[in-house]
């Protein structure tokens, strides 16, 4: 099957590999969409601390498709179904599982990363990890569902609640969908702080009552002069120093600042403790999406969350290395890649 495999740093070669076989309680799913994550593109940098990839492997691991084979144990699902996959799969044994907390499991099994992902034509799926897509949703749009799911996860550690006012730092695919989460959970105002004109607009048009180009504008006179002078939530969605340091100062009293952007393993940030005692700021972070998925799924088909305004190109697989490689192709919005393309 044509794959694209990653041999180590820098070294992504597309090339055919060797099908995968199904185990009894497994399934064949035709890749059909999957889209380019941070993720991979810090495994592709070969960033210390990021998630453990034993060369050679497949990456990718926000996908749909179509089941062609079912093992022989598999009652749920049938050939032909169309599905996506919730990459992360837990034992249910371990200590964080029985916990309630199976995202920290001992055992994780991650597609795209422990084993071969969704960056090939086939990729075998255990039938706990499938999820029948609804009839409104596309393969791109089913391809999104997990980083929504993500997000989903993120918006709830937020505690956002009905009047609330929140700021999203970055107009890229996660900060466009945490703007219309935001709405979702009840924001009366939501700002977006985002320099790419063409992003602010879509921000916009997805729901953003306020936005603000960061490099050009005074933000704090701005979201005065809008009447945003009390920020109950920041989620930070670019992952830098920088803007995780303005998340903290634009914040208003009691204020939850959501670290959701990720930046590179050894960064540092520069953090004022004076300013999160006088402030009484809750500082969070969000890991991966403990069942999230359904609802991300629900949210998608119901049409009530636009995951589509954030696709910018659906490409092959003989594209993925430049799109890893290069900074400016990814900051002009979300790739998706048909690997039958």
């Amino acid at each position: 099957m044509k794959s694209a495999v990653f041999y180590g740093k820098h070294d992504m070669r597309v090339e055919e590999y060797e099908k995968p076989k199904i185990g009894p309680k497994e399934a064949l799913v035709a890749v059909k969409a999957c889209g380019v994550c941070g993720t991979d593109v810090h495994i592709f940098e070969g960033d210390k601390g990021s998630v453990e990839v034993t060369p050679p492997a497949i990456l990718g691991h926000e996908f749909s498709g179509i089941i062609v084979e079912t093992g022989k144990d598999i009652t749920n699902f049938k050939t032909g179904d169309r599905v996506c996959v919730a990459p992360n799969c837990y034992c249910g044994t371990c200590d964080a599982c029985r916990s309630g907390i199976p995202h920290y499991c001992r055992n994780l099994i991650g597609y795209g990363t422990k084993r071969n992902g969704a960056f090939a034509e086939f990729c075998a799926v255990d039938e706990r990890q499938l999820y029948l897509l609804g009839e409104n949703t596309s393969f791109e749009q089913g391809a999104m569902a997990e980083p929504v799911a993500c997000c989903l996860h993120g918006i709830d550690l937020c505690e956002i609640r009905p009047g609330h006012q929140v700021v999203v730092i970055g107009g890229g695919m996660i900060g466009l969908l945490m703007v219309q989460l935001a709405r979702l959970a009840g924001a009366a105002k939501v700002a977006l702080l985002e320099p790419v004109r063409s992003k602010r607009e879509v921000g916009r048009r997805l729901g953003a009552d306020i936005c603000i180009d960061p490099i050009h504008e005074d933000v704090k006179a701005v979201l005065a002069a809008q009447g945003m002078t009390w920020i109950h939530t920041v989620i930070e969605c670019v992952g830098r120093p920088a803007t995780i340091e303005q998340a903290t100062d634009i914040a208003g009293n009691k204020a939850v600042v959501m670290m959701f952007g990720l930046t590179k393993p050894d960064e540092a940030v520069l953090v004022k403790p004076f300013e999160i005692f006088q402030k009484e700021l809750v500082l969070k972070a969000s890991y991966i999406n403990p069942y999230t998925q359904k609802r991300a799924l629900d949210l998608i088909d119901s049409g009530r969350l636009d995951v589509q305004s954030m696709v910018y190109e659906i490409c092959g697989l003989d594209k993925l290395e430049d799109i890893l490689s290069k900074p400016e192709l990814r900051a002009l919005g979300k790739y998706i890649i048909s690997p039958q393309k």
